[in-house]
């Protein structure tokens, strides 16, 4: 029984993400056919809750059908409010054999869906897509040519704007170990943030969060890390909604940039000289070298940051054990052996 029950709050506990619904091995591709990625349904699976969509079929379209593309016809066509009020989108879903246009029943789908879309703090997106493809679409003219590869996709960019702190990946980019990490990462940092003003926003919880995440934000850009502070300096000279907007706002935008490998060592031996005190010479020299050894490409991040947990465990430091950039996902997902 008590198994069970810790199955369930297991399941209860995982942070809900969208996931284009041909990823999950559904067959609702034009050609009837799916994209089935088993990184997503066997890894990523027990720590996300997939909601799944296929905007196509979500607008009313049938498996199979006709293959689609975006067509820039040279016209501006409102865009609904949910979509993105006040803007407009010069592209057209049409079929291929340009008989059929389908970009009211893809925006109607858009302006339905959308607002339920509030809860889930990252989505995974289908590359290529006219719907779903986060980027380098191809833009069709009348006639049939490629004008352009630099559109997105009409679901992902609606997504995007209606949503713009959530973190979007395409599936095919999660290849890349980098990405990878970093999108899980933003995933977790995004889930704290949301369950935090679910609770209520206090002038105390918004430093808090701060103050756990500060080293992955400095790991992320130091121009952020260095602006933010101030931002927080006084929480009585603007609204607190406000300020928190501005400052998660500039954190998600920092969390997108790439970690580099001198940053990372920069970030770890800050770290590093918070223990200074508290360790004997060597481990001190241990965690030294193994920091070393990674800014030369000899062992990935996992082996220093390793090293500094176990440190960490013999001191008392209750400002570092808070940090998640120590453990920012869960340990099992690897990501760091790659980095």
């Amino acid at each position: 029984m008590d198994a069970v029950k810790s199955e369930k709050k297991d399941i209860l506990a995982r942070i809900p993400v969208g996931i284009s619904a041909c990823l999950l091995g559904l067959e609702v591709r034009h050609d009837k056919g799916h994209k089935h990625s088993r990184y997503c349904t066997e890894v990523l699976s027990q720590y996300f809750e997939f909601r799944s969509q296929c905007p196509e079929m979500g607008a009313g379209m049938s498996a199979p059908r006709k293959a689609m593309h975006l067509v820039d016809d040279g016209e501006k066509h409102p865009v609904n409010n949910d979509a993105g009020e006040g803007s407009e989108a010069p592209l057209r879903l049409l079929t291929t054999d340009g008989k059929r246009d389908c970009t009211g029943m893809m925006m109607d789908f858009i302006d339905r869906t959308l607002p339920s879309l509030a809860p889930l703090r990252g989505y995974i997106l289908m590359a290529k897509s006219p719907s779903c493809g986060m980027e380098r679409i191809r833009v069709y003219n009348e006639a049939g040519n490629v004008q352009r590869r630099d559109a997105s996709g009409l679901f992902a960019a609606a997504l995007a704007r209606r949503y713009p702190l959530m973190p979007l990946e395409e599936e095919g980019r999660l290849n890349d170990a980098a990405l990878r990490e970093n999108f899980i990462e933003r995933v977790f940092l995004y889930d704290d943030w949301c369950q935090m003003m679910e609770q209520g926003l206090t002038a105390k919880k918004l430093i808090v969060f701060h103050s756990r995440h500060k080293f992955q934000l400095l790991a992320h850009c130091q121009k952020t890390y260095r602006e933010v502070g101030p931002m927080l300096a006084d929480l009585q000279a603007r609204p607190l909604q406000d300020i928190a907007g501005d400052y998660i706002h500039a954190v998600m935008s920092a969390m997108k940039k790439r970690v580099s490998r001198g940053a990372h060592v920069n970030t770890l031996q800050h770290l590093a000289g918070f223990l200074r005190q508290d360790l004997g010479g060597d481990d001190r020299a241990l965690i030294n070298e193994q920091i070393d050894a990674y800014l030369r490409e000899e062992v990935p991040l996992v082996v220093p940051m390793t090293l500094l947990r176990g440190a960490l465990r013999k001191t008392d430091q209750p400002y570092l054990a808070q940090q998640r950039y120590l453990s920012p996902y869960p340990d099992p997902l690897g990501l760091r052996n790659r980095v």
